[in-house]
């Protein structure tokens, strides 16, 4: 007899910030300027989100996060105002 049972498989239609799911959020974020907003359009929490940035502090996905919430205040300043040239990616 086993004593010890193996635990139930999580549900398959478990929420996951895939990375497609990810550049969905960040896109919706750069036309909204709002993390609760972008996060509910991809079927995430806000509190999710940030607790995926934190996990991946440093990484592009958390700058593209600053340049993201920055590029809508600028355009929200001035809606006028061409776009800037993307920020290119730091080299390692």
């Amino acid at each position: 007899m086993d004593q010890h049972p193996t635990p139930p498989p999580p549900p398959a239609n478990r929420a996951h910030w895939t990375p497609a799911k990810q550049r969905r959020f960040l896109v919706a974020l750069l036309e909204t300027g709002t993390v609760a907003t972008a996060a509910r359009s991809v079927g995430m929490s806000p509190t999710s989100a940030h607790r995926l940035r934190r996990r991946l502090a440093g990484t592009m996905f958390d700058q593209s996060w600053d340049w993201a919430l920055a590029h809508y205040a600028q355009c929200m300043a001035d809606p006028f105002a061409p776009d800037p040239p993307p920020v290119a990616a730091p080299l390692r």
